[in-house]
């Protein structure tokens, strides 16, 4: 299939289950799912060290999957699409079935 005949669609679906591929960024969009949140609110949530979860939303953000507004002195991020969180939720409920 060339590009001219929907092969940039899956494309775009490769490199979106890419920025999802780590648990924690599952877990971040799981938890950005429920409104937007701040870094610190993701560590205290997520019980992981702020800067691997800085590392994780720059991935997220790279990926075009959330976006960052200024909150006072902080960043309060959001996910761009609310349709990832339905996907992230559909994969860990797949993921359970039959355990």
């Amino acid at each position: 299939m060339t590009a001219a005949n929907g092969y940039d669609s899956y494309e775009g679906a490769g490199e979106l289950l890419r920025a999802l591929s780590a648990p924690i960024r599952l877990a971040i969009v799981t938890e950005l799912g429920h409104g937007e949140r701040c870094v610190h609110e993701l560590v205290e949530k997520l019980g992981a060290a702020q800067p691997l979860v800085s590392q994780h939303l720059r991935v997220l953000r790279g990926a075009g999957v959330v976006r960052g507004s200024r909150r006072g002195r902080e960043i309060a991020y959001a996910l761009v699409d609310e349709h990832v969180a339905h996907i992230v939720a559909d994969a860990v409920s797949h993921a359970g079935e039959g355990r």
